[in-house]
């Protein structure tokens, strides 16, 4: 199709806390792909960096600070924000520079040296800061959110502490032969039900960590791909839309809805467009999946990303979990590079490694966690202040 790109290269740094400089897990990654691609850091014309920023203030800023550790060589560069949709953004920068015909070879890349423990506010007095007020006004820390969502999922549908449990399960197994992931243990139900209570009735094994890491793309024209190889792996899809006012399902960082006293709620909710925006671009369905990584920044919101992509009708997901549909060998294989919950939170990097995942997957090297026959794979994710996030890549 004429808006597809191919992906000549991937590459990531292994997620861990590592306690170095955010940039050193960019360029390893960097390198890896551009080794993978066969291309040399000089052939980059146009670098796109996902970027870091805590509470409002720019932190890391990606593109020019991985140039420069490459080594400065006049190439064009940017970096975004879009909080956990930072590198779906990245990948879309560098998508519509070459379907322009800006270049024809793009580097995306994204890297976190994450603080310890669990996302706090920063200092300082910023009353119009909704992420600033949360923590502060609220006092909802990330794992509450979490919390509350579980929640809701089990009293409109009836989930179960079991079912997400399980869900922590299904990914231990995927991830626990992932080289790249921070946590390599595949854990049992006991294990999972026994860990301490951290924000009822998530436990600790069901919400993710943060953690410092890196990932990486080299992205180019379809033309210059085919040059290199007869059958490229791409980029179908990018989607990173807004909600829709008004916006009736409550998102983090905020602490109340829009109000729909005085206007009809879209006939598609925020996180359902997401990949519905997706699919629409790429002239694809649900129905064309062969696997997908989601943002389960708990064990419980992946199964509402089940809905949300369309791999079932809302209420169903505990069903396709339990019948083994979303592990791998099912019909729908979900997180099998371990997803977050193996991996952790390095915000600018997530989006760039789902896609990674997907590569790796669609040309037969994922190894052990490899799901057979996969040729058409999609990402989803959202970021904080209604930034959704998702990438269709096909082979």
């Amino acid at each position: 199709m004429a808006n597809e790109v191919a992906i000549l290269g991937a590459g990531m740094h292994p997620w861990g806390k590592w306690g170095r400089n955010f940039v050193e897990y960019g360029v390893k990654a960097a390198r890896d792909a551009l080794q993978d691609a066969g291309l040399e850091w000089s052939q980059v014309q146009f670098i796109a960096g996902g970027e870091t920023v805590r509470n409002g203030y720019p932190g890391f800023v990606a593109g020019a600070s991985v140039a420069q550790a490459l080594g400065w060589s006049g190439a064009q560069v940017a970096s975004t924000y879009g909080a956990c949709a930072s590198g779906s953004q990245a990948i879309n920068t560098a998508r519509a520079h070459i379907l322009a015909g800006l270049c024809d070879v793009a580097l995306v890349v994204g890297a976190d040296a994450a603080p310890k423990g669990f996302f706090a506010p920063t200092g300082g007095d910023r009353q119009d800061d909704p992420d600033w007020l949360r923590f502060r006004l609220l006092g909802a820390t990330n794992p509450v959110y979490f919390g509350l969502y579980a929640r809701r999922r089990m009293e409109i549908y009836g989930a179960t502490e079991l079912d997400f449990a399980r869900v922590k399960v299904k990914n231990s197994r995927h991830g626990c032969t992932n080289p790249y992931a921070r946590y390599k243990k595949a854990f049992s139900i006991e294990d999972v039900l026994q860990s301490a209570m951290v924000s009822d009735p998530l436990r600790l094994l069901q919400i993710c960590a943060t953690s410092d890491g890196g990932a990486a793309l080299v992205l180019s024209s379809m033309e210059f791909a085919r040059k290199r190889t007869s059958r490229p792996v791409t980029i179908a899809a990018v989607s990173t839309v807004t909600p829709r006012y008004p916006n009736t399902v409550i998102e983090m960082p905020n602490f109340a809805t829009d109000s729909a006293a005085g206007a009809g709620v879209p006939d598609t909710l925020f996180k359902d467009s997401i990949a519905k925006t997706a699919y629409e671009q790429a002239g694809l369905g649900p129905e064309d999946l062969d696997l997908a990584e989601v943002y389960d920044l708990s064990s419980a919101l992946e199964l509402d990303w089940y809905e949300n992509i369309g791999l079932c009708k809302p209420g169903e997901a505990e069903r396709l979990l339990n019948d083994g549909d979303t592990t791998i060998g099912g019909r729908i294989p979900v997180n099998t590079s371990g997803g977050l919950g193996c991996f952790g939170e390095a915000v600018p990097a997530q989006a760039i490694a789902q896609v990674c995942e997907l590569i790796w997957q669609l040309r037969g090297e994922a190894g052990e966690r490899q799901v057979e026959g996969a040729k058409v794979g999609l990402t989803a994710n959202q970021g904080l202040f209604g930034h959704g996030s998702s990438v269709i890549v096909k082979r």
